[in-house]
């Protein structure tokens, strides 16, 4: 059973698969109410529950907290689905996280995934942050709405992904300035995780490494923040149709 106890993490889950929810309530505050208020909108069970409860599912719950059936995605969102949508969609954006296993990070990337309209996040079963509740509070909710699949073999998906006329790309810092990239048309971004970066077999598999040229003294970016630039770049060479 999964546990979110962040007011937007709450709201933004209620609202996007109320089926799945149970809102969990002990001593409500003001922000609390208007999270019940909508509950009730969207058909949500609200159920009292005592604030020991409610400790013993996490201590920074404010008095409220959503029990969710599964992760909070739908079961009929899988990875073979996405690639049987596709038809003739020319412009789609698709997201690995490789080995992401801070879910600080974790929901920070989807926050940004989710601000970009991103079509698709795809990470491993394994080696990746699973913390559900603090995902979804760092994603300020985000989670809740970011189409995401896990698959049990990312090379596998990255070839499939390339059969489907995707272009793969490694976020490295040897790699090519993203803003001298063409990134228009179907486009798979991997961020590698803390640390170690892209593993091995991914970085073969990519079309091209792109990079972030850096400026100041520490020679890189935490992987949340450069997966918000290079998402960015993104969108706004499609939105000018251009690159510098």
């Amino acid at each position: 059973m999964v546990y979110l106890t962040g007011f937007h993490a709450i709201e933004e889950q209620i609202r996007a698969n109320a089926d799945s929810c149970v809102l969990l309530v002990a001593k409500a505050g003001p922000r609390a109410r208007e999270i019940v208020s909508v509950a009730a909108e969207y058909g949500v069970r609200v159920l009292r529950a005592g604030t020991s409860d409610l400790d013993r599912i996490s201590p920074d719950h404010r008095g409220i907290a959503l029990q969710l059936e599964n992760d909070g995605q739908s079961p009929e969102f899988t990875f073979d689905y996405f690639l049987e949508s596709l038809d003739d969609k020319k412009d789609v954006l698709a997201v690995i996280l490789d080995e992401i296993t801070d879910p600080h990070n974790f929901g920070a990337i989807l926050r940004s995934c989710d601000q970009f309209n991103i079509d698709i996040v795809i990470t491993r079963e394994r080696r990746n942050a699973k913390n559900a509740g603090i995902i979804a509070k760092t994603s300020a909710g985000a989670s809740a709405w970011v189409p995401s699949v896990c698959v049990a073999n990312l090379p596998r998906a990255v070839e499939q992904l390339k059969e489907a006329s995707f272009w793969i790309y490694g976020a490295d810092m040897k790699g090519e300035p993203v803003y001298r990239t063409a990134l228009r048309g179907r486009v798979c971004v991997i961020f590698g995780g803390e640390g170690a970066g892209l593993s091995r077999l991914l970085r073969e598999k990519c079309d091209s490494l792109i990079s972030i040229p850096s400026l100041g003294r520490i020679d890189s970016l935490n992987v949340s923040v450069a997966a918000g630039v290079i998402l960015y770049e993104v969108i706004r060479q499609r939105e000018k149709n251009t690159i510098i």
